[in-house]
């Protein structure tokens, strides 16, 4: 099949504005999570955002022969509007989890269909990542639903996103003892970026 007759094709333009919604999405909901002064949710829904970019990239870059034309697609896109983290945590997540539980999976099926098996793998490879996001998402909003989002049961070893303090304890300290930012900026070491 010829690529420029494709559904693939179309795939791949609604991919790269769901990812591009998502990302915008996600910048906003950080904003709402600075003015709440949740830094730890903010950096969640950022590190997110940026990887809905590199999403996005991967989709676009496929689209290269098509460069100059203008592809037409329906669809429909969520509005995920709240002063509420939870709520918006919440809807992270179900998005995150459509994508990878139907929209990649249809797209990834689409794509086999019409020979192009290098854009499946990419749908299979970006829809497992959604899953992760979607995961992480829930975790978040569990711990703040729970208020255990800078306390837990046990002792933990929590990481300041400012400066990278490290401390063992059951709830994080209200404020950083290195840098003096508040303890919003803690985030539990297992799930922090860049952690070994």
């Amino acid at each position: 099949m010829k690529f420029n007759e494709s559904k693939t094709k179309e795939n791949l333009m609604r991919a790269f504005a769901g990812e591009s919604q998502a990302r915008n999405r996600y910048t906003i909901a950080a904003e709402k999570a600075h003015e709440k002064n949740l830094h730890v949710l903010e950096e969640v829904f950022k590190f997110t955002a940026e990887q809905e970019k590199a999403h996005a990239k991967v989709f676009y870059e496929f689209l290269t022969e098509c460069s100059g034309e203008n592809i037409e697609i329906d669809g429909t896109y969520p509005v995920d509007i709240s002063e509420s983290l939870e709520e918006l945590l919440g809807m992270a997540e179900h998005n995150e989890n459509e994508e990878h539980d139907q929209v990649y999976k249809e797209f990834e099926q689409v794509a086999k269909e019409e020979g192009f098996d290098d854009i499946a793998r990419a749908f299979f490879m970006i829809g497992r990542i959604e899953k992760v996001h979607a995961d992480r998402f829930g975790q978040f909003k569990k711990w703040l639903q729970d208020n255990q989002l800078f306390v837990s049961d046990v002792s933990t070893t929590w990481m300041c996103l400012n400066c990278g303090h490290v401390i063992d304890t059951k709830s994080a300290p209200e404020t950083c003892p290195v840098c003096g930012e508040d303890k919003g900026y803690f985030v539990r070491i297992k799930v922090a970026p860049y952690s070994c």
